[in-house]
This record gives structure tokens, sequence and C-alpha cells, in this order.
């Protein structure tokens, strides 16, 4: 069984942030594939759909909070760490880029941060999804004045909003590929060069 899992923030003013693309993605996912709506599970702090293979969620718990849901979700339905799927955004991407890897450091992201503290591994699967690279948004000179937590819970631009949409609907196929076909399959036909 799979627990894939789609990071954001609760609530209606983090709509279309670049944090909340892991909610965007996983909404998506449940409606393609045909899940019910959305159920809240309080024991869990978290949105739930499931079926006899798959379980879908969206935490409640903020960011930086995310492991604690996870992880109660993890052990009620005794889930390993490489059958969890964690869609989330990256700064260190450039925007509508995809990387999926196994494993790894939490690479200053405070929900996976939360999730490797949580689970006691850091070996699940993540669906790291571009949000921009600050590289390019800040320009290397200006990165002291550059300030993450204030641009991951901004909206995304008009200009961009085409290239997320594009985004979330790849990442859709990723995680069915991770899924249908294994991990490797997954990661040669969507992880973008250089990403």
């Amino acid at each position: 069984m799979y627990l894939i899992v789609g990071l954001g923030n609760p609530g209606e003013k983090f709509q279309n942030t670049r944090h909340n693309l892991g909610f965007d993605s996983i909404d998506l996912f449940r409606k393609k594939e045909g899940f019910e709506n959305w159920g809240s599970e309080e024991k869990f702090k978290a949105e739930i759909v499931k079926n006899e293979s798959v379980i879908l969620v969206r935490p409640l718990t903020f960011m930086n909070l995310s492991g604690l849901s996870v992880a109660k979700i993890a052990n009620f339905y005794k889930i390993s760490p490489d059958e969890i799927i964690i869609i989330h955004d990256e700064l260190d991407l450039p925007l509508g880029h995809i990387k999926i890897r196994v494993g790894g450091s939490d690479a200053g992201h405070h929900g996976i941060e939360s999730i490797i503290k949580e689970l006691g591994d850091e070996k699940f699967i993540r669906v790291r999804l571009g949000i921009g690279n600050w590289h390019a948004v800040s320009g290397e000179h200006k990165h002291a004045h550059f300030n993450a937590e204030k641009y991951v819970v901004d909206k995304f631009l008009p200009s961009e909003n085409s290239t997320v949409k594009a985004l979330v609907k790849r990442s859709v196929k990723a995680v069915e590929a991770i899924i249908n076909e294994g991990i490797e399959k997954a990661q040669n036909q969507y992880n973008d060069k250089g990403a």
C-alpha cells in the first residue's frame, strides 16, 4: 500500500501559493483517479481519502509540522518509508522542473525535515516540484536580501500560471509512474535534466 502525501498549508490565504504545490498536485491526483472527496481525520490531523491500495493525505498541521501527521498515519497503517511518496515544492529547482528522489537530506525544506524527524528515517520517496531557483529569483549578488520564508508563501505570478498548471499535471503522471512502473522508470521518464 502506498501512502501519498501532498504538502502544504491549510486555509484560504495559502491557496495558490508556492508552498502549496503538494496540495494542488494531490488534489488533482484524487480527482483524476476517481477518489471521493477529502474526509477530515482529527486523530491524524489530516484530510484523507483511500482505497485498497493507496492512501492520499493532506496534512492539516501546517508545513513545518507535517511529520506529525505523516508518522501517525504510517504507524497506524503499518506503511514503511519506501512506500511513502511525498509531493512538495522545491526552492532549489527552477520553476516547472521535477525531480524524483529517494532519501537524502531535507535540503532546507522544513516539511521534509519534520517528516524525517518524526519517521526516524529519510528513505521515503520525494516528488520535488520546482518553484523557482533562488539564484534566478534573487540574482547571486542579492542572495543576502532574498527572503525564502516570504517567497514560498507568495502566490504565483500570472505569468507563471501556465507553467505551474503543466507542472501539477506532470507531477500526477510522475506519481502514477512510481506506483505502476517503479521508481527507476519514473525517474528516467520525469526527472528533468539538470534538475
